[in-house]
């Protein structure tokens, strides 16, 4: 499974391709970020991002793009430029016809350093040892990159577990709701059955 990882993110986007065997091991092909110009209108620089997640799609053709989640931040413009950077890449997947996976910041840090608390630099530290790098990618918004299309590889099999899970117990709930309705709609003929056969004797019975 390859995987493009994405940090959103208006003035840095850090892009980040995995491939994945399905177990523990993973391995880089790739590592980037997108630098807009902080001078430029919001659409434009949304357009950069859009643009350039749109070269990665088409260079690596990954199987799905991981992206982080936007959380609450104190700063409310922080916020909402990842939020739009985050729309917009998700946008780009979905015309490529790829999935989307959303996870929050505290998964990625526990699935890539089993401490959902962890910071920037540990994150860094592990997804460099993890993927067996020469070197530390920088900035952080690299290293975040890499780090959800690993939490993503790693992840991905119990996600699919679950939804598995999820959908036969759906579907035995379904079988039980059907068998319900089956057997309550038996009842209910048998009960229009003897009233019908009492209504008859009744009719039957001759009167004094």
């Amino acid at each position: 499974m390859r995987v493009l990882g994405v940090d959103p993110g208006l003035t840095r986007c850090g892009l980040g391709v995995v491939d994945g065997d399905g177990g523990r091991q993973v391995a880089c092909v790739d590592v980037g970020v997108v630098r807009s110009d902080v001078d430029l209108p919001v659409d434009r620089r949304l357009l950069v991002v859009a643009d350039e997640v749109e070269r990665w799609i088409a260079r690596h053709r990954p199987d799905v793009v991981a992206v982080e989640r936007v959380f609450s931040q104190h700063n409310v413009r922080t916020v909402m430029g990842t939020a739009q950077a985050s729309g917009v890449v998700a946008l780009v997947a979905a015309r490529a016809g790829l999935p989307v996976a959303f996870h929050t910041p505290s998964e990625v840090k526990a699935a890539v350093t089993g401490a959902g608390r962890a910071d920037k630099a540990q994150v860094t530290t592990m997804v460099t040892r993890v993927l067996g790098l020469a070197e530390a990618p920088r900035p952080a918004d690299a290293a975040d990159a890499l780090a959800l299309a690993i939490c993503h590889c790693w992840r991905a099999p119990m996600m699919t577990r679950m939804a598995e899970a999820e959908r036969r117990a759906a579907e035995i709930a379904k079988a039980h709701k059907a068998r319900l309705a089956a057997a309550q709609r038996e009842r209910q003929k048998q009960r229009q059955q003897l009233e019908k056969q009492r209504l008859a004797e009744s009719a039957a019975r001759p009167r004094r």
